[in-house]
């Protein structure tokens, strides 16, 4: 047994990045010292939180012991609600959905930076997010929280937030594992999920997390996943979080997500939060009476422990801050202008021009004040806002007439619409935890734009969503904005778009669908439930997918967005293009093409790289997947050379039969495209086993 530490230190070595073997062993031995000294009520209090008017979100220390306690905050969008009441302000970042619209993985780090180092300076030593549940059904109510729908993607856009988190000397705690796909019974609702559909679309960000991202801890979520709760679930939080992936962080519950005492805690479940409701008195007798060893709660404390040694959060005493709020202010602003998509520019209505327009209507119910986020436990507090028109008037200074309307009234909204020589119409929804909401546009907000549209020919609709929406009139106007929840720098980051400071090089993490009837889960069995449970029954087939696999029109499809600029792709090559394995490993395959700019203004455009695996049978595979992607900036003439890999994994699918990732014999189709549905360049991988 005296080989066991050092066992245990090599495999914490997969997650303490960056690190020598001595001090992963250091760390490992210092918290199984600490634990020998724990008596049985000690090891009780620390794992679970405690709720009191004091704290929120809060796990005890020990002081004899010199164990400090854990202060968490919420933080997909900025630091939310914490272990503090009132709650504190910090920077309300752009959503999360918006992030993902960069399809920047270097934005993404420099998002989780500003989070982490905004909770380090509030004293906190545990986030809780990033939010990485798969965009399942648009109509989720936390769709804004996350980056869309597809694996990779998600994948690329949580690692990098992880790397940005924990490089502050902060725990990431990513959620919701696994497939939290729905507020509608979230607490209740049972998933029914094929193995595929599960290891292919809805496991991958979460391995990525932990395999590439390193991160501290994994929150577990409120569902069931094929009739067993996520909190007792031993396949997903033992066998396949610990086990096969080597995880050797801690596992949080979301809060009220446990469900039991015992199973609970044999399947892995290491933190209770936000009290010890079944971690507490319940669990002391389980261990008093045998029904839970002691070394499974010592290896709870061990896994917790060394992660917040990693993290200095032992031995340093957390040193309240001021926030640098306009440094991280301009931060949000430019990855809020980043992830707007230009859906729509007939005419090139689009830039504004300052020049030629001398008026300007803003009209709606989100032109009124800036659109900071969504609301439950992501909400940030945010130290200031920019108004729409405050950050029109910045641009436009006197020269132009700026009228505003909240369009509450329409004929006035009309009104004003035709006495401008244009209509900026800005509408949204108001996501937010607890609750599904309807991709329609909610109100008189489609009237109000079909109507200011009729009114004045030069209307541009400004969408402020957190997600897909419905849009009746999209023919009938001129240009389309995704503006996502741009954050509290909304004002500013949606003016520079307009105008024209900045060109638009979003891309939209998931597709909008032209009506109800076309999603993929698009009856009561599959959405939202019927009797408590949801069956997955599209499989893998989630997003974009379906819309390839059944050959339905997207209204705007996965990776679509326009530029002020236009680009050309040529010169594809991939190698190597014939692969034999014969026992030997899948090398990793290049991907390289040339990107130019064809247009007058700069701009940066995302090269998409698509894989087609051959079927087999019973192995229906989407006609693409997208596998690998590189954001691109580019001077007016300019052309790059772009530079792409695709490792074995991008050709991989799962055998539910043996239970394991296989790759199959066949012509795996390499796609370059400016979006799922605009596939510009086409070449081909054979792969032969024999």
């Amino acid at each position: 047994m005296n080989f066991m530490p050092s066992l245990l230190a090599c495999s914490f070595l997969t997650f303490v990045s960056g690190v020598s073997l001595a001090h992963a062993q250091s760390l490992d031995a210092k918290a199984r010292e600490v634990v020998s000294q724990m008596t049985l009520r000690d090891k009780i209090e620390e794992v679970h939180g405690t709720r009191s008017s004091a704290h929120l979100r809060y796990v005890l220390p020990v002081p004899r012991l010199h164990i400090p306690g854990l202060r968490i905050a919420n933080g997909p969008a900025g630091v939310g609600p914490a272990d503090d009441r009132p709650q504190k302000p910090a920077t309300a970042l752009p959503a999360p959905i918006s992030l993902a619209a960069t399809w920047d993985v270097r934005l993404a780090y420099r998002y989780g930076r500003i989070i982490g180092r905004e909770a380090r300076d509030l004293g906190y030593g545990l986030i809780e997010g990033p939010d990485i549940n798969i965009a399942r059904v648009p109509q989720n109510g936390r769709t804004f929280e996350g980056f869309g729908e597809d694996p990779y993607l998600v994948s690329q856009a949580a690692v990098n937030e992880i790397r940005g988190i924990q490089s502050k000397g902060v725990i990431a705690d990513v959620k919701h594992f696994v497939a939290n796909n729905q507020e509608t019974d979230r607490h209740k609702i049972d998933e029914i999920v094929g193995e595929r559909a599960l290891r292919e679309i809805y496991l991958p960000a979460f391995r990525a997390s932990v395999e590439e991202g390193h991160v501290g801890a994994v929150m577990a979520a409120y569902p069931k996943v094929n009739g067993v709760y996520c909190a007792q679930n031993a396949v997903l939080l033992d066998q396949i979080l610990k086990k096969e992936w080597g995880f050797e962080g801690f596992v949080t519950s979301d809060f009220g997500a446990v469900h039991s005492t015992v199973p609970s805690a044999l399947a892995g479940m290491d933190l209770e939060m936000p009290t010890g409701k079944y971690f507490g008195a319940a669990l002391e007798s389980a261990v008093e009476s045998g029904k839970v060893p002691i070394s499974v709660i010592n290896d709870k404390l061990i896994r917790r422990y060394r992660t917040m040694m990693q993290f200095g959060l032992f031995k340093h005493t957390m040193k309240i801050r001021p926030i640098p709020e306009y440094r991280d202010g301009k931060e949000a602003c430019r990855i809020a202008e980043h992830g707007i998509v230009l859906l729509k520019n007939s005419g090139n209505i689009l830039p504004l021009d300052r020049r030629h327009v001398h008026s300007i209507a803003l009209i709606g119910p989100y032109a009124m004040a800036a659109m900071t986020g969504g609301g439950g436990s992501s909400h940030v507090i945010p130290l200031f806002r920019v108004s729409p028109a405050e950050g029109i008037r910045k641009i436009v200074g006197r020269r132009v007439r700026v009228d505003v309307s909240s369009g509450r009234s329409i004929t006035e909204a009309v009104a004003i619409a035709k006495s401008v020589n244009a209509a900026v119409v800005m509408v949204g929804d108001s996501e937010t935890e607890g609750r599904d909401h309807s991709i329609i546009l909610a109100g008189n907000q489609n009237r109000l734009v079909e109507q200011v549209a009729a009114a004045n020919p030069n209307t541009i609709v400004v969408l402020k969503t957190g997600s897909a929406v419905l849009m009746p009139w999209v023919n009938k106007v001129r240009g389309i904005v995704e503006a996502w929840y741009p954050g509290e720098e909304d004002g500013d980051a949606v003016a520079a778009v307009l105008f024209g400071l900045v060109n638009p090089s979003g891309k939209l993490p998931l597709s909008f669908p032209a009506r109800l009837a076309d999603l993929p889960a698009h009856t009561p069995e599959e959405y939202p439930g019927v009797d408590g449970v949801v069956h997955y029954k599209e499989g893998i087939f989630v997003g974009c997918r379906y819309y390839d696999e059944y050959n339905i029109k997207p209204l705007f499809p996965f990776g679509f967005g326009l530029s002020y600029t236009t680009f050309a792709y040529s010169n594809l090559n991939v190698s190597p293009d014939r692969i034999s394995l014969r026992g030997q490993p899948v090398p990793t395959i290049s991907v390289s093409l040339d990107l130019s700019n064809t247009g007058k203004v700069a701009g940066r455009e995302v090269a998409e790289v698509y894989v087609g695996l051959p079927s087999a049978p019973g192995v229906p595979q989407p006609p693409k997947e997208l596998k690998a992607f590189a954001k691109v900036f580019l001077r007016p003439g300019q052309s790059k050379r772009v530079h792409l890999k695709l490792d074995p994994g991008s050709l991989r699918c799962w055998d539910t039969h043996k239970g394991e990732w296989s790759i199959l014999s066949g012509k795996y189709r390499i796609m370059i495209g400016s979006s799922s549905r605009e596939i510009v360049l086409k070449g081909y991988v054979s792969i032969a086993k024999e």
